[in-house]
């Protein structure tokens, strides 16, 4: 069986346990709490590193890291339902939309960069305003992009790694204060994704670890 180490609140995680949940793939879930420093343990870095989550095990023991990167495999090796359009143009532009919030949002606003502003004695408030803005910059880019794209998800009438990058997204934006009503484009592809099982189920609230 493949094993997933993640944290119930990791974007990264969320993204990557949504994609098993549409492929229908069984994993074991091995919790390592970040705001405890579990994911810098001797034994962890040997598997990742970076001392970040996720990392995936497959059933052979190889070890893969980066959310994006895993669940493309996993999009390539369990290709039903796909995650990306056939289209090359269509899967450039999905793959965009996933890097804003993968690559440019979510780094500058997790836990390892708000715990170095902490160290660099940024007030409490300062440290959450700088989330705020991270998130508010990155979804309105989201919502432009996607404007008129037709429904209900990101890109179409199916989910795609768009919208697994994008439900996360959206949830650190509201721990953070940010007004999400601002982006409705964004809150339409959130409610029908929502609405599947592959993504409910994969919400922090119902990870084991969940506090």
């Amino acid at each position: 069986m493949m094993k997933l180490h993640g944290y119930f609140r990791s974007s990264a995680s969320y993204r990557v346990r949504i994609a098993l949940n549409l492929k229908g793939l069984t994993v074991a879930h091995l919790p390592h709490h970040l705001r405890k420093g579990e994911q810098r343990a001797a034994a962890y870095l040997t598997l990742n590193p970076q001392g970040l989550v996720p990392t995936l095990e497959d059933d052979s023991g190889t070890v893969l890291i980066q959310s994006l990167a895993i669940i493309e495999w996993l999009d390539e090796t369990h290709p039903s339902p796909p995650l990306l359009p056939q289209d090359p143009l269509r899967r450039a532009q999905v793959r965009a939309f996933a890097q804003v919030l993968a690559c440019d949002t979510h780094p500058v606003q997790n836990l390892k960069v708000l715990a170095r502003l902490r160290e660099l004695g940024l007030p409490e408030d300062k440290v959450t305003g700088w989330a705020g803005w991270a998130n508010r910059e990155g979804l309105a880019a989201c919502e432009a992009l996607v404007k008129h794209e037709p429904g209900p998800f990101c890109f179409g009438a199916t989910p795609t790694l768009a919208d697994l990058c994008l439900v996360p997204q959206l949830g650190n934006a509201r721990r953070f204060g940010v007004d999400v009503a601002a982006f409705p484009r964004l809150l339409q592809a959130e409610a029908a994704a929502k609405a599947l099982p592959a993504f409910a189920d994969a919400a922090p609230e119902r990870q084991p670890d969940a506090e």
